[in-house]
């Protein structure tokens, strides 16, 4: 552990009674304070947590990774720490490798840093189909953080309290929390740096408590509202004039028809009702999230 420095470990954990004690041991080999968010656990997690020396913060019910990270800064900040680590309660992550995590801060070199599995050095043996997830959300949030962070969704991560700080505005409530920690990084100008860890499947019991695909979808859900909120006139100002447009088409038809032949055509106008009030709640939507956007972008010079 770094004398001269102050440094906290946050570990959000949901039902992790078989690995939390190894997990919280090993931390405590290189860092002040320990501190463990049982996300609504209905197992021992945060009794062994407790019971081991870490501070616990309990949840009656689960509320997310998103939220257990931020209650877990708050409690963090209390500390005034020069860092902070983040890891997963599940074995993952080797608390070994936390010394190197965090040389880059302590050289002042990094705001933020990422202990990823993807860069020279980084090792990881998860199975196929979890290599192609990464590989395809990876390549989602590289396109809207606009970063060339290789492993955009590892939980092993160390922070300087500017850069914690930087990210309260955080609104991620699941997994893709990680995404918005570095969309939210690259606009503030902090500096992120990635060192090379070993991530592990093998061995574990179960390294997720949601079925793959819907974890997926919870990453992926979240990159698109980012998506939408960093440019709401592009990916929804641009579709709702478009519908506009079928609906002036649509309804032009739907009158020529009726003028030449006296029919009235009720699927028709029903398209094209629903395309026009389509269109005109995505162009409000657009207006009001670019405004939005505008005036947050203002408040923050």
């Amino acid at each position: 552990m770094e004398s001269r420095l102050k440094i906290i470990a946050c570990i959000p954990a949901y039902n992790e009674e078989r690995t939390i004690a190894s997990v919280v041991v090993k931390t405590m080999r290189y860092v002040n304070e320990v501190i463990v968010c049982d996300d609504g656990s209905g197992d021992l997690t945060g009794e062994i947590a407790r019971r081991l020396g870490a501070k616990v913060v309990r949840h009656e019910r689960n509320m997310g990774k998103g939220i257990a990270l931020m209650d877990l800064f708050t409690e963090a900040k209390k500390f005034n720490p020069d860092v902070i680590i983040t890891l997963d309660a599940d074995g993952q992550h080797n608390p070994d490798d936390i010394p190197r995590l965090i040389k880059p801060i302590v050289e002042g070199a990094a705001d933020i840093v990422i202990g990823s599995r993807f860069v020279k050095g980084g090792e990881i043996d998860a199975p196929l189909y979890r290599r192609f997830g990464l590989t395809f959300i990876n390549f989602l949030s590289r396109k809207l953080v606009k970063s060339d962070v290789r492993d955009t969704q590892t939980g092993f991560r160390a922070f300087t309290l500017k850069a914690l700080n930087e990210l309260e505005s955080m609104e991620s409530r699941g997994y893709g929390v990680e995404t918005e920690q570095l969309m939210l990084a690259k606009k503030r100008g902090l500096r992120i740096i990635e060192v090379p860890v070993m991530i592990r499947y093998k061995g574990l019991e179960k390294t997720s408590k949601k079925f793959p695909f819907l974890q997926a979808q919870d990453i992926v859900t979240t990159i698109l509202r980012l998506f939408i909120e960093e440019h709401p006139l592009r990916y929804l100002g641009i579709p709702g004039v478009a519908l506009i447009i079928l609906t002036v088409i649509s309804g032009t038809y739907l009158l020529l028809m009726f003028n030449a032949t006296r029919y009235f055509s009720i699927p028709i106008a029903l398209i094209t009702l629903a395309a026009l009030f389509t269109g005109i709640m995505l162009l409000i939507t657009a207006i009001i999230l670019y405004a939005m956007t505008r005036l947050t972008k203002k408040m923050q010079l």
